[in-house]
């Protein structure tokens, strides 16, 4: 790129570029237009000032070019980007306003018995021949009940649990007999082939109080007993 004629015209053409440059905008415009316009004065600028003896020649041109295009498609492709994520980050938002008072299963090992009802759950990465969940008592963390599954397949199991630990023993009028409302914990076994498996995940349950926008980190789902969760972190809707 060669230096410019030194002329009192061409001093007050550069001149008069800076103050265009600087002045603001009496309108918004749009930011990847206005680039290239400012590109594009910034070049015929500096074609007016040439040295007539020493022009700018094809390569210089070409290059020259080759950089607005690059500037411009990576300007474009950034807008594009951004209208992008506003528009995931809405939906993610519209989806979920409406898990608002839901049932939904997360990672998480507490149960909560009421009026002798709970639901849990179980994730399996791979199938399973055995799997024993184990309730445990918070208060006292003693073993206090088993459920047998036995064999099950890959996924994801809810499972609805009635308080009772053994269904042999029944009170007076003949009805199971219930442990006490209240908080318990669970643990699960899975194995295959006689080999303990590790892929397994305990899925407690819990509700969707409400929902959290416009945070740095995203849409949060606000549940009582988990806290604030994503909605990734939700493993199903009951």
């Amino acid at each position: 790129m060669t230096s410019p004629i030194s002329t009192q015209s061409a001093a007050n053409n550069i001149s008069d570029l800076q103050s265009a440059m600087n002045a603001k905008p009496k309108a918004e415009v749009d930011g990847v237009q206005a680039d290239t316009d400012k590109f594009m004065t910034l070049l015929v600028t500096q074609l007016q000032n040439q040295d007539p003896l020493n022009p700018m020649d094809n390569a210089q041109m070409t290059s020259q070019l080759a950089q607005l295009q690059t500037v411009t498609g990576v300007n474009k492709l950034n807008t594009t980007l951004e209208s992008l994520k506003a528009s995931y980050q809405s939906t993610e938002s519209l989806q979920a306003t409406q898990l608002i008072g839901a049932g939904v299963l997360v990672e998480g090992e507490n149960i909560l018995l009421h009026k002798s009802q709970a639901i849990l759950g179980l994730e399996l990465e791979t199938p399973a021949d055995k799997v024993q969940i184990t309730i445990v008592d918070s208060k006292t963390g003693k073993d206090v009940a088993s459920i047998e599954l036995g064999e099950q397949e890959a996924g994801i199991l809810p499972i609805a649990w009635d308080g009772v630990p053994d269904p042999t023993k029944v009170d007076a009028d003949g009805k199971p007999i219930a442990l006490p409302d209240g908080a318990y914990t669970f643990r699960v076994e899975a194995s295959r082939g006689g080999e303990k498996l590790k892929d397994v995940k305990t899925l407690a349950f819990d509700s969707v109080a409400s929902v959290t926008t416009g945070g740095k980190d995203g849409v949060k789902l606000n549940l009582p007993g988990k806290g604030a969760v994503t909605l990734a972190d939700i493993k199903q809707v009951m």
